[in-house]
């Protein structure tokens, strides 16, 4: 008996480790196919005529297919850092597997909607494309009337990234901040709405969230980043975005506090108490000091995989998302014109 145990335990990680791999290989596989559709569809060259300017994009195909890879390979690597954080009985994996909770059916059911639109990285692209665009015109105007040009392509690419780093973490906090007021919250709610912290949680977000990557993007853009740069800070941030929203527990000591936002201070952003205001909105902890909404050195809370998260509307969960989905958006647009609480 003891050894059919012994020959149970090892053999569940392997049969998971196995399937992470299939999993894997049909992911890329999907994605393989949907980039070479789309590289037949699109031109390598791409000429924008936008109010009076011509931009023009090169290298389109390199870009895609260097780019799609690259951001696509963040879920795997994340389900695997968590599993050797916190083990398989407590991983997100095991529980996308063979243990999903209505919430994580509700997470898994958003991430592959979003995945359907082929595979997120187009909306992602066009957005980023946007912003690089729309923050071009602003510089050349800006040179135009101030003589002032920002270009700081000459530093290492290793400077530019944290120095535009900070800068969307600066922009992410106060939009994150808006997300939480009364008339932006109904559609942030659903991403709250979790009940229980999975890595695919970060990608429960309602489908009207969609401006906050132009709105975050478009000062880099103003500030002279280069279409790399970009996409290499929104590659970090979406693998940050999948770890803080596991199941580790652990504040990361000084970095978590100063650096990057932990997983437990995550949660307490997630909290299901609001006896006291919300707080840890930024990815980079520094701007919750800076405002005053750095709350995790109080001890008020045990912010560990134990703490409630979640929201006080009732939300169906699993499978059948659209009811709840719709319910949001309708509350977002009436909250414009029925006075409510706000959620700041």
């Amino acid at each position: 008996m003891a050894d059919t145990t012994a020959l149970a335990i090892d053999v569940r990680p392997r049969r998971a480790q196995f399937l992470l791999l299939v999993g894997v290989l049909a992911y890329g596989a999907l994605l393989t196919g949907a980039w070479m559709i789309a590289l037949r569809v699109l031109p390598d060259q791409i000429a924008l005529h936008v109010a009076g300017r011509t931009v023009q994009l090169h290298e389109v195909h390199h870009k895609i297919a260097s780019n799609a890879l690259l951001l696509f390979a963040i879920l795997p690597f994340a389900l695997w850092v968590e599993w050797m954080s916190v083990g398989w009985e407590e991983s997100s994996l095991r529980r996308l597997i063979s243990a999903r909770s209505p919430s994580i059916k509700t997470d898994v059911v958003i991430l592959l909607l979003g995945q359907g639109r082929v595979l997120d990285l187009m909306a992602k692209v066009m957005l980023l494309g946007a912003s690089f665009i729309s923050g071009e015109l602003i510089r050349q105007w800006l040179k135009a009337q101030t003589g002032l040009w920002l270009d700081p392509s000459p530093l290492p690419i290793l400077v530019q990234l944290p120095l535009y780093f900070a800068l969307y973490t600066f922009f992410d906090y106060w939009t994150h901040r808006l997300d939480h007021w009364k008339y932006f919250w109904p559609l942030h709610r659903y991403h709250h709405a979790a009940e229980e912290f999975c890595v695919v949680t970060s990608e429960r977000q309602h489908p009207a969230q969609f401006a906050g990557i132009f709105v975050i993007n478009l000062p880099l853009a103003v500030c002279g980043a280069n279409p790399a740069v970009m996409i290499w800070v929104n590659v970090l941030v979406s693998a940050i975005g999948l770890i803080i929203h596991s199941r580790i527990d652990s504040d990361w000591g000084w970095f978590g506090r100063w650096m990057i936002q932990s997983p437990n201070h995550h949660r307490l952003h997630h909290k299901l108490d609001m006896s006291r205001p919300t707080g840890h909105f930024a990815i980079s902890p520094i701007w919750d000091r800076l405002f005053g909404t750095f709350y995790g050195d109080a001890g008020v809370y045990r912010s560990g995989p134990g703490l409630p998260i979640g929201v006080d509307r009732h939300y169906r969960h699993g499978f059948w998302v659209i009811p709840d989905v719709m319910r949001d958006y309708w509350d977002f647009w009436r909250g414009w014109f029925v006075r409510g609480k706000a959620h700041l």
